[in-house]
């Protein structure tokens, strides 16, 4: 029975999320019970994608990536793959609309990394809508369950709070990926003269990003807006912690949040969600 199948599938997107990140699995948690699974499927489709040209080191990461494009499309016209991850996400796709134009856009910015090692600030602008922007967009697709109005209206906000987390993650693995693989996503930032004055301009544009974010998630429906403001609380946490870091602690360790903070944080979205006060 294909119902089987696709339940195996489903159960594969959720294993990798929680085995991959405890941060986005905890905001999935918090998501309304009929959301989770299709966002688990969209995890699944872009972790396993960003493992391909950030962990395959001894394959070929050209055509891994080329065979996984090809199988993504064909899973979503064929409405079935025999890899489960692509099973599961094009069961989101076909039910929630999600556009080919945004899986287009992510999976360039999957391209973009296999070769690009340094961005202008216009390759930093389409490298960040593909690989987070339209993410959050996936999941806006989810959220608001075909109502197009809410989508187009919420679109900007989606937009601004990928961004911000993107520029989180780019601060906080500065080191790893300009040491590991040689990337640097800022432009113009001279990572060998790396101080504090240059993270700070970097901060203030994340800033803003999450300004802007956060007056999209108190617009969305009930069902969607504690998950995704737990995970909003969670990179501001993050966002401060890195703030308060020298930058040259930054370029050296990687900034995490302890799991007895995460759980403090949970309790706090929890306690503002019921009581309205977002």
């Amino acid at each position: 029975m294909k119902e089987l199948y696709d339940q195996v599938s489903i159960k594969c997107s959720r294993l990798t999320t929680k085995a991959y990140s405890t941060s986005f699995s905890l905001g999935i948690r918090c998501l309304g019970k009929e959301l989770r699974d299709p966002v688990y499927s969209i995890y699944g489709f872009v972790r396993f994608a960003d493992e391909i040209v950030d962990t395959f080191h001894e394959y070929n990461k050209v055509e891994l990536l080329s065979r996984f494009k090809e199988d993504t499309y064909r899973a979503i016209d064929d409405k079935i793959s025999t890899n489960p991850i692509l099973n599961s996400f094009q069961i989101t796709v076909n039910h929630f609309r999600i556009g080919r134009d945004l899986i287009a856009s992510f999976l360039k910015s999957m391209e973009m990394d296999l070769n690009q090692k340094n961005y202008s600030s216009e390759g930093l602008k389409e490298y960040i809508l593909g690989s987070a922007e339209v993410v959050g967009l996936m999941c806006l697709r989810v959220f608001c369950n075909g109502h197009d109005d809410m989508y187009n209206a919420l679109k900007p906000n989606a937009m601004s709070l990928g961004s911000a987390f993107q520029k989180i993650n780019f601060l906080r693995d500065l080191g790893a990926d300009y040491v590991g693989m040689g990337r640097t996503y800022f432009p113009d930032v001279d990572l060998n003269n790396f101080n504090d004055e240059t993270k700070r301009e970097i901060e203030e544009s994340i800033a803003k990003d999450f300004h802007h974010g956060y007056e999209g998630i108190v617009k969305l429906p009930r069902s969607s807006r504690f998950g995704v403001y737990v995970a909003y609380v969670y990179y501001l946490a993050l966002f401060k912690k890195i703030k308060n870091t020298p930058s040259q602690d930054v370029l050296q360790s990687r900034v995490r949040i302890a799991n007895h903070d995460k759980a403090r944080l949970l309790a706090y979205s929890y306690f503002k969600h019921q009581l309205n006060m977002l």
